[in-house]
């Protein structure tokens, strides 16, 4: 098996679909919102990975006023946080993680604070010390503000990040960043990523003696 090789200073994750699998709880509080809204939960299930609630709710209801959309994503969120039924790590997430426990490194995801601290605790994942959640940015993914704020927090220029990312917002984010982006799972597959795993497992990741950390990605 071909195995490409990366090598950054910095890495910065998703979490969502990246470390944690919360699929299931998504699709419950998103389909039972979609169906409120006389919307098809299957059509609105496209558009709702890797953005702020506030962002899916403008693309799916473009015309209704935006501070109903915020309060309703301050009601989806309290939801969310409560129900992490099915909420577990993404395939070699717990490995992965301990691999670049002394790495810079830094989660930065559309959750808000309570919900990451709640999804990265049902998977048993340890919470990344420098994190960007929904509370700390202006945009919501696709805009690469989290993912550049990322970088700063870490000290590293964007060309020195990596991103993980599963969801089409995600990469584009990363992308519009001026950062490389490893894409995870099956919904970025085909978003042309610069390096794609199914999982974490097929994943290495090596500490060089100068601060460079090399990733090792064996071919999806």
């Amino acid at each position: 098996m071909s195995a490409t090789v990366l090598e950054a200073r910095a890495l910065l994750l998703d979490m969502d679909g990246t470390l944690v699998n919360s699929d299931a709880v998504v699709e419950r509080c998103w389909r039972r919102w979609a169906i409120a809204q006389g919307l098809d939960p299957v059509a609105a299930l496209k558009v709702v990975h890797g953005r702020q609630g506030y962002a899916t709710m403008a693309a799916l209801l473009p015309d209704r006023p935006m501070e109903q959309n915020y309060a309703e994503n301050r009601v989806m969120l309290a939801e969310e946080t409560a129900d992490t039924d099915g909420v577990v790590p993404i395939g070699g997430a717990t490995v992965f993680m301990a691999s670049i426990a002394a790495l810079p490194h830094a989660l930065v995801t559309s959750a808000d604070e309570a919900l990451a601290q709640a999804r990265m605790t049902a998977a048993a994942l340890p919470m990344p010390v420098t994190r960007v959640t929904a509370e700390m940015v202006g945009a919501s993914k696709p805009d690469p503000e989290g993912f550049l704020k990322g970088a700063a927090e870490l000290g590293f220029d964007p060309a020195d990040c990596i991103v993980f990312e599963d969801s089409e917002a995600g990469i584009a984010a990363g992308r519009a960043a001026g950062m490389r982006v490893v894409g995870v799972g099956p919904r970025a597959a085909a978003l042309s990523p610069d390096a794609h795993v199914q999982d974490l497992t097929g994943l290495r990741v090596e500490a060089g003696a100068d601060g460079s950390i090399r990733l090792h990605i064996d071919a999806a």
